[in-house]
């Protein structure tokens, strides 16, 4: 029962863009002629929003009904936060809530909005761990056997999240004799994963999408721990530190996401490959 609820509560709610044209559908917001260009944004943004294919379905759209170009910078949610207090974005996609939250009150971005959120599986070998919905029995497990796990290690939400589920038990990394950082984003930690039969903790968005692309000798073994799920909040960064962003793009950006026609494309994602959304739209939340 409580796998059901979960189940619906996470899903029933409905430049570098070669991923995203696997999942790509025209849309009606898609076959309206484009209004002239405005001009450029930078996006930075998390590696599952571009690794999902996620931009490559929506900024088209964005472009076609606002006129601003993107140019998308993917890198893990550390490092997209900090080309924001450098003043190297516009606006920011991310997911790592508490550092989002101080990345405003230093006075770097403008406003946290929530967008979507999905959630976080463990993969690994099928064998060791039974499939289950309880991540601190699984990550217990891990630890107990001496199982080999590859961490993102690159300060990405993926990263925090891990971290965080780790002290939740009280295990320390460093005692982890099969630990494995890797410095890598969330598609080729996945890759590296496989190759070495190890288990590792992605983005459910990510792990569907690179399944197709990639030959994953893995399986979900952790899903639906109301802990696992997986926030994404949009920050316009802030032009009082830093006049020479485009400001009015950024903020454009930040104000198509949330509007109703947009969520409901967000709700769209995946829906046709997969049978079921990537992620959840829940703008909803900021009222």
């Amino acid at each position: 029962m409580r796998r059901n609820l979960l189940f619906c509560a996470v899903f029933a709610a409905a430049f570098l863009m070669l991923p995203g044209q696997l999942f790509a559908r025209p849309s009606p917001e898609a076959s309206v002629p484009p209004i002239s260009i405005e001009g450029n944004i930078i996006l930075s943004t998390t590696t599952s929003t571009y690794d999902s294919g996620l931009l490559g379905f929506i900024l088209p759209v964005f472009t076609g009904e606002t006129g601003w170009t993107v140019d998308v910078i993917s890198v893990g949610t550390g490092a997209a936060l900090q080309m924001g207090r450098d003043g190297q974005a516009d606006v920011l996609l991310v997911h790592a809530r508490e550092q989002e939250l101080q990345f405003i009150a230093d006075g770097y971005g403008l406003q946290r909005f929530d967008v979507m959120f999905n959630d976080f599986i463990i993969v690994g070998p099928q064998g060791p761990i039974a499939h289950n919905d309880d991540i601190n029995h699984t990550f217990r497990a891990i630890a107990n056997q001496g199982l080999p796990f590859v961490s993102r290690g690159d300060n990405s939400g993926t990263h925090v999240m891990e971290l965080n589920l780790w002290r939740n038990i009280g295990v320390d990394v460093a005692n982890l004799r099969n630990y494995i950082s890797v410095g890598q984003g969330m598609g080729a930690t996945l890759q590296m994963t496989g190759e070495m039969q190890a288990f590792t903790l992605t983005d459910r968005a990510t792990w569907l999408s690179q399944l197709r692309q990639r030959n994953l000798d893995l399986v979900v073994v952790c899903e639906l721990d109301v802990a696992l799920l997986n926030y994404y909040g949009v920050i316009a960064v802030n032009p009082e530190r830093h006049p020479r962003i485009n400001a009015e793009g950024g903020q454009a950006f930040v104000d198509w996401m949330l509007l109703p026609s947009t969520q409901r494309l967000i709700g769209s994602f995946g829906v046709a490959e997969f049978g079921e959304a990537l992620f959840t739209p829940n703008a909803q939340a900021n009222n």
